[in-house]
């Protein structure tokens, strides 16, 4: 059995219990709160029992984990104010990933792996457009083509659209408007690089859920900052990582750790303009993935960015200050004292809005898995360096990091595109061999058939840019700056 975490000083000191930790949480309050501290100093401490983090670095302020703290007036005197007589300063192994390559190990999924839901998401489609491309990913299965990167998912869209009518008796309708909506989402895709996170090697979740040589579970750190330039994409993203722990990971019941604890920061971005559909497939994941091994805890500035069937089920609680200026804010603040067990000594709606940095009101779950009663305290101070690391030190870390290499090169198997591509090329060689007389007295070309179109567009400036032959742009700008909300 761990021992159990220790994360705060209050009346009492408050301990995170391992076998309570695949619960769930939530870590909230206003900007300058205290509420990255918070999430460092209970991944440290996950980290120290073999539990394996995964965590999104938004502002660049987790990365240097890897490296001892250092000593502050600050640090020094919360040390001396919470009587911590055995505090050292120490690093933690850390994982660097990056979806663009340039700040950790390149993190990849497939086509088939991201799924017509979360790319619908990702496109903003309309249900009509969604349903269609859910019909694309079918009709790809039931013929054995492959949907590895989105050159594939493009060949597969043109030449649905090219064979609309044959499909429409066995799979429904197809909306070649639809089709082409999807098409330009594509485009817009593929032309700004969206392609860097889509194909193979993709990520092996193994690669995230380990132990170093002392046996501290391995901190997972996602260089987010560029993502963020668009939040659809970041929330997506991290959706799709949640999803693929779910449905990836065997039942384990009850464990006396978690495999893995996962801290979606900015998590708001989750659920605004989540379709219906979305959000009730978020609730499930949540609902049913601690029996796997996880735990969740969503970093948000507000507890009401969190919808309640949600919110319900995050069992650990720390929540930083939040502001009361506005009558939304003064719901906010509410919302947020209605969710603890009651402490006769504290009028907790009052102390939400007079708590100092680092200080929070804390509720953990007890060994009956109760709510433990709310509480003021002081959080500890992290023994691991609190700011970003030095790009030098990352670099070697990278290098020196157990999955070196096993990501850095992009592999291109034969999928979809290369089987369409096969098919196309075939089947211009049989018709010219079968008229070559009405061919040639026509003295034109033959008629280009589906398959030509896709090798058409595969040929295009848009397949060069597919096939690699063009510098890449930024993921985190496909869906433009305007992205709500």
């Amino acid at each position: 059995m761990s021992d159990p975490i220790l994360v705060a000083k209050g009346e009492t000191d408050l301990y995170l219990l391992p076998q309570m930790a695949n619960r769930h949480g939530l870590i909230a309050g206003a900007t300058g709160t205290g509420k990255t501290i918070s999430l460092q100093v209970l991944a440290e401490g996950l980290s120290k029992i073999g539990v394996s983090i995964f965590m999104a670095d938004v502002k660049g302020d987790l990365s240097g984990m890897s490296q001892p703290g250092t000593p502050s007036p600050k640090i020094a005197d919360r040390i001396t104010q919470l009587k911590l007589s055995d505090f050292t300063f120490q690093g933690f192994p850390v994982i660097y990933w990056d979806v663009f390559g340039e700040q950790g190990h390149p993190i990849r999924a497939t086509v088939s792996e991201m799924g017509p839901l979360l790319l619908s998401r990702l496109f903003d489609l309309n249900d009509t457009q969604s349903a269609v491309l859910s019909l694309v990913f079918k009709i790809a299965d039931d013929n054995g083509l492959l949907l590895l990167d989105l050159k594939d998912l493009q060949a597969m869209l043109q030449f649905v659209g090219q064979n609309a009518a044959q499909y429409q008796v066995t799979y429904g309708n197809v909306s070649s408007a639809s089709i082409g909506a999807i098409q330009r989402s594509l485009m817009t895709l593929q032309q700004q690089g969206g392609d860097k996170f889509f194909g193979e090697p993709a990520l092996d979740l193994n690669d995230m859920i380990q132990t170093d040589s002392k046996g501290r579970g391995m901190v997972n750190i996602l260089a987010a900052d560029k993502l963020m330039l668009t939040p659809k994409t970041y929330a997506t993203f991290l959706l799709w990582m949640l999803s693929e722990l779910f449905e990836r990971l065997p039942e384990v019941g009850d464990p006396e750790k978690p495999k893995i604890v996962f801290f979606f920061d900015e998590a708001h971005l989750l659920f605004t303009d989540a379709p219906k559909v979305l959000l009730e497939k978020i609730e499930q994941v949540v609902r049913l993935i601690r029996s796997k091994g996880v735990g969740v805890y969503f970093i948000s500035q507000n507890p009401l960015d969190i919808p309640e069937t949600v919110l319900g089920q995050l069992s650990n609680r720390l929540q930083h200050a939040l502001r009361a200026f506005t009558p939304l804010d003064q719901k906010a603040v509410k919302s947020a004292a209605q969710t603890f067990r009651t402490n006769p000594k504290l009028d907790v709606a009052q102390v939400i809005t007079e708590l100092g940095v680092g200080e929070a009101l804390i509720s953990f779950l007890d060994a009956k898995g109760m709510p433990g009663i709310v509480q003021r305290a002081f959080v500890l101070p992290p023994t691991s360096q609190i700011g970003p690391v030095n790009p030098d030190i990352r670099k070697q870390l990278i290098k020196s990091s157990p999955v070196y290499g096993r990501y850095e090169t992009l592999v291109d198997r034969e999928s979809a595109y290369e089987k369409l591509k096969s098919r196309t090329a075939q089947g211009t060689a049989s018709h010219q061999a079968a008229a070559p007389a009405s061919a040639a007295k026509r003295s034109g070309k033959p008629q280009p058939t589906a398959f030509d179109q896709v090798l058409k567009v595969a040929n295009s400036s848009v397949g060069k840019t597919i096939e690699r032959e063009l510098v890449r742009g930024l993921l985190g700008s496909l869906l433009g700056t305007s992205s709500k909300k």
